[in-house]
């Protein structure tokens, strides 16, 4: 894999921009929120929080870095909050599908509710955005057995939920590829400051990720990428904000980085992978 400019990381920030309703349909394999019992007022209301208030914290600090942003969001979250559609206008944001909710699940979906669930994520972004959704994170990373297929049926060309591999990786499909992008969970904010409030070990887990995959890239003369995702309720806080600051100093402090977005990402790893005998030979059916 090589990037633009002969970087050693492709960089993506991904904040998720959640909606959770406040009594959501229960599903028997999992509960939206901590208690079961609902409405849990504390939960959603700190969800909420996010969308009124630390967002635009957390938007503030990112506009003073050179990052390049692709927001995970519940789509229906533009509906019911029209100033973050215009966010993510005005500062140029790409938009990753995270679903429509992050209370409705797509593992009990039928075929026919899936198709409808992915056409409406589409028409949603172009109205609000003029986008074309390029990508989705499964809400709640939740999956069917026919995810992939309808994902490019719908004209998607990424699924983040796969975290196999450090680079942009092609994935066969009925309606052609899929590419799975590297989406690190494990240095997301949502472990780490959700139960203990540990900030200071999630600027060590962010930036002991960036410089690993930083050294590897150089010693193995390929391309890798680096993804860090956000929650705005736990990042976009009074005393947490700092540590989005702390952690996009260090990644910002380092030459031989590409800040893309997500489709970009995907971009750059087609044209790498166009051309060469292995991939062709498999794309048509003469390899693993």
């Amino acid at each position: 894999m090589r990037w633009p400019g002969d970087a050693r990381l492709a960089v993506w920030i991904a904040p998720n921009l959640e909606f959770y309703e406040y009594l959501p349909q229960r599903y028997p394999f999992r509960d939206q929120f901590a208690r079961i019992r609902h409405p849990d007022v504390m939960q959603w209301g700190w969800r909420d929080y996010g969308n009124r208030v630390a967002l635009w914290r957390m938007a503030e600090a990112l506009a003073d870095y050179p990052v390049a942003v692709t927001a995970s969001v519940n789509l229906c979250l533009f509906e019911h909050h029209p100033e973050v559609a215009q966010l993510v206008r005005d500062r140029r944001w790409e938009v990753m599908s995270h679903g429509l909710y992050n209370t409705h699940y797509l593992g009990l979906m039928d075929e026919a509710q899936e198709r409808a669930f992915h056409a409406t994520s589409v028409q949603i972004v172009r109205e609000h955005t003029g986008q074309s959704l390029a990508g989705m994170l499964g809400p709640c990373v939740t999956n069917g057995p026919r995810t992939l297929d309808l994902l490019t049926e719908a004209g998607l060309s990424y699924h983040a939920d796969w975290v196999h591999d450090d680079v942009p990786v092609p994935m066969k499909t009925a309606h052609g590829l899929l590419w799975s992008v590297p989406y690190h969970y494990e240095i997301n904010a949502a472990p780490l400051l959700e139960g203990p409030h540990d900030a200071d070990a999630l600027v060590q887990a962010a930036c002991d990720q960036f410089d690993r995959l930083w050294h590897e890239a150089d010693e193995e003369g390929e391309g890798l990428v680096y993804c860090w995702p956000l929650h705005p309720y736990l990042i976009g806080q009074p005393h947490t904000v700092g540590v989005l600051r702390r952690v996009l100093d260090h990644i910002c402090g380092h030459g031989e980085v590409w800040h893309a977005q997500a489709r970009d990402i995907v971009a750059a790893a087609r044209q790498c992978h166009a051309g060469h005998p292995q991939f062709e030979a498999w794309l048509a059916g003469e390899g693993p």
